[in-house]
């Protein structure tokens, strides 16, 4: 009996061991299909390119390139990557290419902001090299065209963002600015934000037609997301870098302390900062006495000194005579003005 029994059961165990050989051939199979990549050709319109802003919005490159093989139909996500050459792509800026397209196309203005964003020096020509990044699920590797160099030469130029909020009545019209002045994806400014107004968004021009909100932590995203909020009422110095499409906060102001000033020695007067011209100012009633400009209501950093001309921990700058006066900073120059209204 033992041994019918026993040879009653290899129908069974033969049974098993053929659907545990059928299963692996389909996760074999599965394998097999889901192979590495093949990238396909990229080409460029153009390997000079001097960059010119009298010829901004002509066309100045277009990239195109034939569909990527993965061995089996899914969607290709193209990413256009460019990096300086010898860099092996260590520093890149990236552009998401929109699904099914297989060709891109940049005027001198475009092209320009790009490649200052690799931290190029402007008026002398570099070695930029591109290609197209393909890839279909975090679970397979990508994969990367041919290379197509280029000889660029970018030009300065400025570029803007712009800062709508509760603070200035949610009006892009009036919006306080953040500057790239080399248009290289990294725009910084100060703005003033007052108690209970801490929400806005930033938009790439004066409407609301495209606007950045926040999407987690510190990331911005475009026509996505939520206000964002500053941490309290006070000026912030606000970062917005559109490569990593990140943002910055931190609290930045400089003031005047004195017995000239309204709050004596003890007190802070705090000035307004000016995107557009780079200055702070304030008006205040002074009296006949001394202050010196200080940032961040902390003696650690502080600037004084006459004539208009300032030196780090420099000397008190004297008010003849009481009056109200008009007080301007500017920091990155070490020079100070101030006016009796």
């Amino acid at each position: 009996m033992f041994h019918r029994r026993r040879t009653a059961l290899w129908p069974v165990l033969l049974a098993g061991v053929f659907a545990m050989f059928c299963w692996s051939c389909e996760k074999d199979e599965i394998r097999a299909v889901a192979t590495d990549g093949v990238a396909g050709t990229f080409t460029s319109s153009a390997t000079d390119l001097p960059l010119s802003l009298e010829k901004a919005e002509t066309p100045a490159v277009k990239f195109t390139w034939e569909p990527a093989d993965f061995g089996y139909q899914a969607a290709v996500s193209y990413v256009l990557q460019l990096g300086i050459k010898g860099d092996n792509f260590e520093t890149v800026k990236e552009v998401a290419v929109p699904a099914g397209q297989f060709e891109v196309s940049y005027t001198h203005h475009e092209f320009n902001a790009l490649v200052l964003a690799l931290n190029l020096e402007t008026g002398e020509a570099a070695s930029v090299e591109a290609r197209i990044k393909s890839s279909v699920s975090s679970a397979l590797s990508a994969v990367y065209s041919n290379i197509q160099e280029m000889q660029v030469t970018p030009y300065a130029s400025i570029s803007y963002l712009y800062v709508p909020g509760a603070y200035q009545g949610w009006d892009p019209a009036t919006a306080e600015s953040l500057i790239s002045p080399t248009s290289n994806g990294i725009y910084e400014g100060v703005i003033l934000f007052s108690a209970g107004n801490l929400e806005f968004k930033v938009t790439t021009a004066r409407s609301w037609e495209n606007a950045y909100g926040l999407t987690g932590e510190g990331k911005v995203g475009l026509n996505e997301g939520e206000n964002i909020k500053a941490p309290a009422a006070g000026s912030y110095l606000l970062t917005v870098n559109t490569n990593t499409n990140t943002i910055v906060m931190k609290p930045l102001v400089w003031g005047i302390i004195g017995d000239a000033t309204p709050g004596g020695w003890d007190t802070d007067t705090d000035m307004q900062y000016n995107n557009a011209e780079g200055v702070w100012s304030v008006t205040a009633a002074m009296k006949a006495g001394a202050f010196k400009f200080r940032k961040d209501h902390d003696w650690g950093a502080n600037l004084g000194g006459s004539n208009g001309t300032l030196t780090d921990g420099g000397d008190n700058i004297s008010v003849a005579e009481a009056g109200t006066y008009t007080i301007t900073l500017d920091v990155s120059g070490y020079t100070y003005s101030i006016s009796k209204q």
